[in-house]
């Protein structure tokens, strides 16, 4: 169903009903009579702080603000809805009654979206909002019925604002709605299904991010506890077995020594598990910190004010799996939520507090270890879905520490693979080579002494495309002159490269409008 943006008039009330009640003065109803409100011939400042439709009738809630800063909060009642945010001009003629003069029957252009700005939203972005309100326009012979509705904008840079949308049929009321944007004046509704899993999805993704942390600080902590026999035995034999599953960097430069890295990072551990295969979770990174949780918490002193410092409370609860979470008792504690970041996941570590034991502060690194390992899955999934243009778009995002001396290195890397329409529906798929699809790689390191380093790699029909970014000055240089050498081994395997550059500094970071979805009614 595709939806019309209804354009308002600067200078006019948004319909003739509106413009009748507003010249008689009895727009708005008080549903509870105040008299003396205002005095006679006294007039104020309203703004429209909420509104809710029942049956024909919509009501709103009023923030009055009268010449002397008094402010009085007023529930009214009205036959036409006015935006949220609307700035009106009112008096009262009587105790029932709030008039309102015809110039100020409008809300302001700040309040209400009469368009789109397509710099801002461009075409394809997706937008979602909760319905407000939902009533029928006056029929025009030989058109079919149109319906006029307001929306509340949950996501973009317009959240907040109200949309007058008309459709052939009616939105529900306090329905969440998701549409794409396909020009200044037109959107197109998507289907529901599949949108609630995305909330959830975005909603587990900010609460992990604000209490991952970098993964150097836990495996330097467990080096050091490898060496001290004054640790409980079954914690060090753990400790140990997950320092000697991480690869190191001769393994990376091998093709199936990378793709057992990629399959042991945690990234695919609920796949595992879901195809039966507990048997090989041994080497896998999340399923042995999850180990080296259980074993630590019974190690830790006994419920009591002391038993946990607040920021190790406040990261516990939502790393660690339902069960052990409800073991600690701490269901109901929840921390800050960040702002979610792309690719690559920002570098955290943890300090050690004043006051902390080193096995609660262990149990904290892991903790926040797991949270990290989540972070990659959940952005994953936030990034793998339908296009604007229906292709079918498969993140893989993941984190592999990687041994580099006495040291890790975290590897991070993105892999995207993008199906056009055609080749969904292709009965011939499975037989196809894979690398005739779209596939994007990122990656992400710090590698002594060469600085921080992040390629951007694309392949498609065989054809590949890259560049490079170094923060060091000397490494960009160092790279650029190897190029004609990477060059050469990328075709003797086969390719043909076309781009291939080296940056000094960091990628630029645009805006992710594609696969945008971001739930939050602060409405609700």
């Amino acid at each position: 169903m595709t939806g019309e943006i209804n354009s308002l008039g600067p200078q006019v009330p948004a319909n003739p009903q509106v413009r009748s009640a507003a010249a008689t003065g009895e727009l708005l109803r008080l549903l509870q009579p105040q008299p003396g409100l205002l005095a006679p011939g006294e007039s104020a400042k309203g703004e429209v702080l909420s509104l809710r439709q029942i049956g024909q009738a919509v009501q709103l809630l009023l923030r009055l603000t009268q010449d002397n800063g008094r402010q009085t909060i007023v529930q009214t009642s009205a036959s036409q809805p006015l935006a949220l945010g609307s700035q009106l001009m009112v008096s009262q003629p009587s105790a029932n009654n709030l008039a309102i003069t015809v110039q100020q029957a409008i809300a302001s252009n700040v309040a209400t979206l009469t368009q789109l700005d397509t710099r801002q939203l461009p075409v394809g972005s997706l937008l979602q909002g909760k319905v407000l309100t939902t009533q029928a326009l006056p029929p025009t012979p030989g058109q079919p019925a149109q319906f006029r509705s307001l929306v509340s904008l949950l996501n973009t840079v317009q959240a907040g604002a109200t949309l007058s949308i008309d459709s052939p049929r009616p939105l529900a009321l306090g329905s969440l709605l998701s549409a794409l944007v396909r020009g200044e004046q037109q959107v197109t509704f998507v289907p529901l299904s599949g949108r609630q899993e995305q909330l959830a999805i975005a909603q587990n993704l900010a609460n992990q991010q604000a209490r991952q942390a970098s993964l150097q600080g836990l495996l330097g902590n467990l080096q050091q506890m490898a060496g001290d026999a004054a640790q409980p035995a079954d914690v060090r034999a753990t400790v140990v077995k997950l320092l000697a599953s991480l690869p190191d960097m001769r393994q990376m430069s091998d093709a199936k020594g990378v793709a057992q890295a990629l399959s042991n990072s945690g990234a695919f551990l609920e796949a595992k598990l879901l195809g039966g295969a507990a048997n090989q979770l041994g080497p896998d990174l999340k399923a042995q910190v999850v180990r080296l949780v259980a074993q630590l918490l019974p190690n830790v002193p006994s419920p009591g004010p002391s038993l946990l410092s607040p920021s190790t409370a406040a990261v516990i609860p939502q790393a660690l799996p339902g069960m052990v979470r409800a073991a600690m008792g701490m269901l109901g504690q929840v921390g800050a939520r960040a702002t979610q970041g792309g690719f690559p996941l920002h570098a955290r570590l943890m300090q050690q507090l004043e006051g902390e034991g080193d096995l609660q502060h262990l149990l904290k690194l892991a903790a926040a270890a797991v949270s990290r390992v989540q972070s990659h899955q959940l952005s994953s999934l936030e990034q793998t879905g339908s296009t604007a243009d229906g292709s079918l778009q498969t993140t893989w995002q993941l984190e592999i520490p990687v041994r580099n001396g006495q040291e890790f290195m975290p590897l991070q890397v993105k892999v995207q693979r993008e199906e056009t329409q055609e080749q969904q529906a292709d009965p011939e798929r499975e037989r196809r080579d894979p690398l005739e699809m779209l596939w994007r790689i990122e990656l992400s390191f710090d590698l002594h002494p060469l600085g921080p380093l992040q390629v951007q790699a694309q392949v498609s029909q065989g054809n590949l495309s890259s560049h490079l970014w170094a923060e060091l000055p000397s490494t960009a240089h160092l790279i650029e002159s190897q190029l004609d050498e990477l060059r050469q081994r990328l075709v003797a395997r086969g390719l043909t490269v076309g781009e291939l550059h080296c940056h000094q500094g960091t990628p630029p970071q645009g805006s992710r409008t594609q696969l945008e979805q971001r739930w939050v009614d602060e409405n609700a």
